[in-house]
């Protein structure tokens, strides 16, 4: 049947229903956002709702047919899910997009992520300018650099403004932290940019005009992030009365909320590996018979609760001496880079704030005997047992290694070729996967 989502319509299916029938499942695909009027007028209905990966459901559907993809189709194959895979069928309890924290959220992590992106902008548009900017208004940004730069992007007006006024200004936008010593670095940046460019080398104006709409950018951008983290605490604080989050080291109420609203309900998974799963933060792996390969991160599920627990075990990599350890041993023993390690480290993270969820315990850091300490106490332990050395963390920096890789390609293209065939024969024997066990 076709039908569009209106109470009238959904009023229809509902009635032909057979009497008696208590017992109702809606399976659906989640599509987008429509799914979520839909799936809250059958569940205020007595129905089950239960939702199936949109991977789950290609994968099935082109078993059945594979080179056709038609609305019937998938009411068919969604129809007969729950008798195909009965273990796969997870009653979904939650409302999703409509939850508010679960929005909110991900609205702001796509805002903070645009205004990197005008502040990466802003950056390099002042190298137009010259270096001398770069060292007088630094790389950071600050709230004030941005006002400074919406209101006078051209050199020339910077100049016009002079040191003392533009020292004062400084002053007060800054609440006193700058004063005549960064006016006296702008204004030299200034000069320098003139003396470059000379008065007719480039257009001035222009390059201000850009330069400004960017400062703006990213001023409204900070502005409703601000407002955003506003509603989000409030939201935050009616999910998790307790705050359990909060005692997670390094999670402060912004991670916590944005780990909290991209879970949602815990409840939904069976196993903390489902968990782990869900992150996207375990391995993929393939093996047939005696073979078999371990990739990289599978990268499913939700990218914004990923991107929060990876940050969050950074953090607490180095407060918590368990973490450290495991960090310190993917980095010393295995050879592991530091964007790997700390993955490894956000799965073990994610799978103890779910069990600290269910408990409504507190998150504990215990020391090598099993005993509580306090962050500070675990940091000294990690400061003084799992500290990792500069050159090996340069040497474990994946662009330090292409670097390497490509300067000896280099020098075996000088020597001829002949050394090149033999790295490329090597490196092709050790991709070949191992068999698993001995035969």
């Amino acid at each position: 049947m076709r039908f569009q989502t209106r109470a009238e319509e959904l009023e229809n299916i509902w009635r032909r229903i057979p009497d008696g029938e208590t017992d109702v499942t809606i399976v659906m695909e989640p599509t987008r956002n429509a799914w979520v009027p839909l799936a809250a007028w059958f569940r205020r209905h007595g129905a089950k709702i239960v939702l199936v990966p949109p991977e789950q459901s290609s994968d099935l559907r082109a078993y059945y047919n594979k080179h056709a993809k038609t609305d019937r189709l998938d009411a068919e194959l969604l129809a007969r899910l729950p008798s195909l895979h009965p273990e796969g069928i997870h009653h979904e309890r939650g409302i999703g997009p409509a939850q508010p924290l679960r929005r909110t959220v991900k609205i702001r992590s796509s805002l903070v992520k645009r205004r990197s992106a005008c502040m990466h902008r802003l950056d390099a548009l002042l190298e137009i300018l010259g270096p001398d900017w770069i060292a007088a208004v630094g790389s950071a940004m600050t709230i004030t650099i941005l006002h400074l730069l919406s209101r006078w992007p051209d050199p020339h007006q910077v100049i016009r403004l002079g040191r003392s006024r533009l020292a004062l200004w400084l002053r007060r936008q800054s609440r006193g932290k700058w004063g005549t010593e960064q006016a006296e670095a702008i204004i030299q940046a200034a000069q320098a940019t003139i003396r470059l460019w000379g008065h007719d080398g480039m257009d001035f104006e222009a390059l201000a005009a850009d330069i400004a709409l960017e400062a703006q950018l990213a001023l409204e951008l900070t502005a409703q992030v601000d407002k955003l983290e506003e509603r989000i605490s409030v939201y935050y604080k009616q999910a998790d009365p307790l705050q359990i989050l909060t005692t997670v080291p390094g999670i402060g109420p912004t991670l916590a909320a944005q780990i909290t609203g991209r879970l949602g309900d815990i409840e939904r998974f069976a196993t903390l590996s489902a968990v782990r799963s869900y992150s996207g933060l375990v391995p993929r792996h393939s093996s047939s018979g005696l073979a078999g390969a371990t990739g990289g991160l599978s990268k499913k599920g939700d990218a914004c609760l990923r991107e929060a627990v990876c940050i969050a075990a950074d953090l607490a990599r180095r407060c918590d001496p368990s973490l450290a350890h495991r960090y310190h041993r993917l980095m010393m023993e295995n050879g592991k880079h530091h964007t790997s390690a700390v993955c490894s480290v956000g799965a073990v993270l994610i799978t103890r704030i779910v069990a600290c969820i269910r408990k409504q315990e507190p998150y504990v850091i215990r020391d090598f005997d099993g005993q509580p300490i306090t962050m500070q106490e675990g940091r000294s332990l990690v400061k003084q047992h799992y500290s990792i050395p500069e050159d090996v963390r340069k040497s474990r920096r994946t662009v330090n290694r292409n670097l390497t890789c490509q300067k000896q390609a280099n020098e075996d293209r000088v020597r001829g070729g002949a050394a090149t065939a033999g790295v490329a024969k090597r490196s092709k024997a050790r991709t070949t996967p191992q068999p698993a066990c001995n035969g």
